[in-house]
């Protein structure tokens, strides 16, 4: 029972439904667990609800070029795949677990009933919606800065804003972070050591400490 929680009660798009209603979705979720490497959702898949109750994965497209484009990474409580349940084709996008991930499946017919069972399900999923649109405007943001530097002060300035604490854990690893911020992991390796001898961060893998927040901010001006 503690998996079907993760899977229905920890999701923003069923938080405000009672526990019985909760239940009764419940009930139309599958388990699985997918390796590292496995692909979750492909464009020749079936269309559903990819939820994450543990582990992490990795949301792509690929370029004409058949290069790899990072959207985002999705972790525990995080999901894809609501737009192709509403009828959206699947083109080009890509789900692959970074790491053994435990996700609960939710299928397109299922979906739908859920829709027209509980209507305010379908406002909150504008919302979300329209965060994911937000995001994705901040890659574009990003990807318009035009040195290297610029980009990762600002993902980590964006990661402490998120979280506040003095140290944020990057929630990827350094190839998907690269392809986010639209360099090399080479180009982003020599960026991190830079901001360490300027005193800016200190690192420790992915675990970033902030040094001086303020002067890391005023760069950017």
């Amino acid at each position: 029972m503690h998996q079907e929680h993760l899977c229905v009660t920890a999701v923003p798009l069923f938080h405000h439904l009672d526990l019985e209603d909760q239940r009764m979705i419940n009930q139309l979720v599958n388990h699985r667990i997918f390796e590292k490497g496995e692909q979750i959702i492909t464009p020749d898949g079936d269309p559903q609800l990819v939820v994450v109750a543990r582990g992490n994965m990795k949301v792509y497209q690929l370029s004409a070029a058949g290069r790899e484009q990072l959207l985002r990474v999705v972790g525990p409580n995080g999901y894809e795949g609501e737009g192709l349940l509403l009828g959206a084709r699947n083109e080009n996008l890509f789900v692959e677990a970074l790491q053994q991930t435990e996700v609960c499946l939710l299928k397109q017919e299922d979906f739908q009933k859920i829709l027209l069972q509980y209507p305010q399900l379908s406002l909150k999923l504008l919302e979300i919606n329209a965060q994911k649109m937000m995001e994705a405007e901040q890659q574009t943001r990003f990807l318009m800065m035009e040195k290297v530097e610029e980009r990762l002060m600002t993902y980590l300035l964006d990661l402490y804003k998120t979280t506040e604490f003095v140290q944020v854990e990057i929630p990827m690893k350094m190839k998907e972070l690269a392809s986010f911020l639209g360099t090399t992991p080479e180009t982003v390796s020599r960026k991190f050591k830079w901001l360490e001898k300027e005193g800016l961060i200190q690192r420790k893998r992915n675990k970033i400490k902030f040094h001086d927040k303020k002067d890391l901010e005023s760069r950017l001006l």
